[in-house]
């Protein structure tokens, strides 16, 4: 990646850019690598300062893990997205352990965590970029300990379901149920049970190789609420 592309990245990216001096702009763009990750890989592993990561494609997945090591999915970022809790040496506010895990073939642009760092400190507009870009994040993740602590499974699940579709705008979700049950943070034997049921009544159909197809949307939204 040239330095004009990923200069236009940048700008696009981080609405401070253009206020930047000529030195902080270098310091960015020295400390930024374009970088692929094949599906499955760990990017971020808790507390350490990976780094501002923009997504050019693919997809990443955010997650917390219990004691037990139990995975609770707090949301998912797509192509033009931007992790910030990826870079935890600049939010010295957050206490818990943030995972990144590349849930597809994914091309990411990676802004070094201690540059990033150095420049946030000295300038006010990047500090306050980062917390609003931190906290712009917290309605996901309220939004999946609400689902967690206070919401039936079939509501969870149809939920879980309908963003699937609306995501990928068909009518079959592709995934297997012990993906469903990480990304939900809950079990596989759950949720294959709970499909099960939603089978019998002709809501989806469950298919080991092609998936689960949304029969009944109206049933499925009515489940919701």
């Amino acid at each position: 990646m040239d330095t004009q592309e990923l200069t236009e990245l940048f700008r696009a990216s981080f609405p401070f850019w253009d206020r930047l001096s000529d030195i902080d702009r270098e310091t960015f763009l020295n400390s930024s690598q374009n970088v692929y990750f094949e599906k499955g890989t760990n990017i971020h592993n808790g507390n350490e300062c990976t780094g501002v990561i923009l997504i050019k494609s693919g997809s990443l997945r955010l997650y917390i893990l219990s004691d037990e090591g139990k995975e609770i999915t707090l949301y998912r970022l797509f192509s033009g997205d931007l992790c910030i809790f990826s870079a935890s040496c600049v939010l010295d506010t957050i206490t818990f352990d943030v995972f990144v895990d590349s849930e597809e073939n994914s091309e990411c642009v990676v802004v070094g965590g201690c540059a990033y760092e150095d420049v946030s400190r000295r300038l006010p507009e990047v500090k306050i970029f980062t917390l609003e870009a931190a906290l712009s994040r917290f309605s996901d993740v309220m939004w999946v300990m609400q689902q967690i602590l206070f919401m039936s499974m079939d509501k969870r699940l149809a939920i879980f379901l309908l963003d699937e579709i609306s995501k990928t705008g068909g009518d079959t979700v592709r995934l297997t149920h012990e993906q469903i049950a990480k990304y939900m943070g809950s079990a596989r034997e759950v949720v294959s049970r709970m499909l099960k049921y939603f089978s019998s009544e002709g809501i989806v159909e469950v298919s080991r190789s092609s998936g689960i197809k949304i029969l009944d949307k109206k049933r499925l939204r009515a489940l919701t609420v």
